[in-house]
């Protein structure tokens, strides 16, 4: 087949956007899936100290970048957050 090594300065780098600051993602995927599957695992002991809660929403932030579900859930949150910022903003008034 085609065994040339990947040049990964060609590809696109994947980001995150958190609070206007961007963290940049590995190119791998296997890392990137277990760095999301990770934060995910370890957010459920949130109630132990150092870990918390706030790791479940980042790891799924992490996984929606090469997961179907997660990126649906992600992508249904987001349509369901701005919906619900208009009829704030327009009750508001």
């Amino acid at each position: 087949m085609n065994d040339k090594p990947i040049d990964h300065s060609l590809l696109p780098r994947r980001k995150i956007h958190i609070f206007g600051r961007t963290v940049h993602l590995p190119h791998s995927k296997p890392l990137r899936i277990s760095i999301g599957g990770g934060l995910v695992v370890l957010g459920c002991l949130g109630f132990l100290p150092v870990l918390g809660f706030w790791m479940i929403p980042l790891g799924m932030l992490v996984l929606s970048h090469d997961v179907a579900w997660a990126r649906r859930r992600r992508r249904r949150f987001s349509v369901w957050w701005e919906r619900r910022r208009r009829a704030k903003g327009t009750a508001s008034r």
